[in-house]
C-alpha cells in the first residue's frame, strides 16, 4: 500500500453474468496489472464471488465480495454496485432479482417471437454459464445470434432490446432505493455505479444521489474507464462536499472489450479499505 492507496479495480464481469472471463482469468489479470485489491460485480449475481475470493488468496491478493445491481429510475438505467454483503442476508434479495431475471428473459423472447424470430428460452438456456445465477439478456442476443438474427451484438442489442426499441423491457426491476436498501440490509457498501453513464443531467443527478443518502447510500464511483478527467474531478468533488467515499473500476468484460482490469488506475484510501473491512 503506498501512500495514495491500495491499487484496486472494483468493478469487473465473469461468466456469471455478461462478462467472458472466468474469476481465474480476472486474478491473472490483475497480478498482471498490479492490482492489489479486486472485486467482481457480476449484474444482478454473486454467483462467481466465492471462486474469486479463493483465488485471489492463493495469489496473495485482497478481494472483496460485489454485486452490480441492474436498478431502473423511470426507466433510466441506475447501476448500484454492493460490497462487503453478507451473502446470507442478501439471499431474499438476491431470489428476487433471479425470479425477476427469468421473467424479462421470457418477456424479450416473447416480443422477439412477435418479430419473428423463432427463439425459446431453452435456447435461451444453453448459452448460460450457470443455471443458478440470473438471466442476463445478452444471453438472449446470443441465443438469436445462435440462429442468425444477428449481424453483430451490440447491433442487435441496439435495435432491438434498448429503451424504446421493440424488445425492450424493465419490468420487476429494482429501484436505487431499493438496492440501496437491500445492500445495506445486508450490511454492505452501497456506491452509485458509474455516473456520467447515468442519463440524467447533473443536476437531476445530484439530487437523486443526495435522496440515497439517508438510505444508507456510501459512496459514487468516480473512476471509471469512460470517465474524462472533468467528470472525475465533477464527481470527486461531489463526493467531498457529500462525505461519500470515492471507488473505482475497469467494468471488464472479456479481454477483447477494450477495457482492461487495473485501468483506470485507482488506489483506495484507507476511509475506504476500512469500510471495506479490508484493514
Amino acid at each position: 500500500m503506498t501512500d495514495g492507496g491500495l491499487r484496486a479495480d472494483l468493478h469487473t464481469h465473469t461468466v456469471c453474468s455478461d462478462g467472458k472471463l472466468t474469476p481465474q482469468r480476472i486474478v491473472e489479470l490483475a497480478c498482471g496489472a498490479g492490482v492489489r485489491l479486486v472485486a467482481v460485480t457480476d449484474h444482478d449475481a454473486m454467483q462467481a464471488c466465492a471462486e474469486l475470493g479463493r483465488l485471489a488468496k492463493e495469489r496473495g491478493l485482497l478481494s472483496v465480495n460485489g454485486i452490480e445491481i441492474s436498478a431502473y429510475t423511470q426507466r433510466i438505467k441506475f447501476h448500484t454496485l454492493g460490497y462487503n454483503v453478507n451473502e446470507k442476508l442478501f439471499e431474499p434479495f438476491q431470489k428476487k432479482l433471479f425470479q425477476s431475471s427469468y421473467e424479462r428473459a421470457e418477456e424479450i423472447v416473447f416480443k422477439l417471437n412477435k418479430l419473428g424470430m423463432e427463439i425459446t428460452m431453452d435456447d435461451v438456456n444453453r448459452h448460460r454459464y450457470s443455471l443458478t445465477a440470473p438471466v442476463h439478456s445478452m444471453y438472449v442476443v446470443y441465443a438469436a445470434a445462435e440462429k442468425g438474427y444477428v449481424e453483430t451484438v451490440p447491433k442487435f442489442y441496439k435495435k432491438y432490446l434498448e429503451y424504446s426499441k421493440p424488445a425492450f423491457t424493465c419490468i420487476r426491476r429494482p429501484s436505487p432505493e431499493e438496492a440501496v436498501e437491500a445492500i445495506k440490509a445486508a450490511g454492505g457498501v452501497a456506491v452509485v455505479a458509474h455516473p456520467a453513464r447515468i442519463r440524467m443531467d447533473r443536476g437531476q443527478l445530484e439530487e437523486k444521489i443526495k435522496s440515497l443518502i439517508p438510505l444508507g447510500l456510501d459512496g459514487i464511483e468516480v473512476y471509471y474507464t469512460t470517465h474524462t478527467e472533468s467528470e472525475k474531478a465533477y464527481y470527486s468533488k461531489l463526493c467531498d462536499g457529500l462525505h461519500l467515499l470515492k471507488t473505482g473500476g475497469s467494468d471488464t468484460h472479456s479481454e477483447d472489450g477494450g477495457r482492461a482490469i487495473g485501468q483506470p488506475p485507482f488506489y483506495a484510501d484507507l476511509r475506504l479499505l476500512e469500510k471495506l473491512k479490508i484493514v
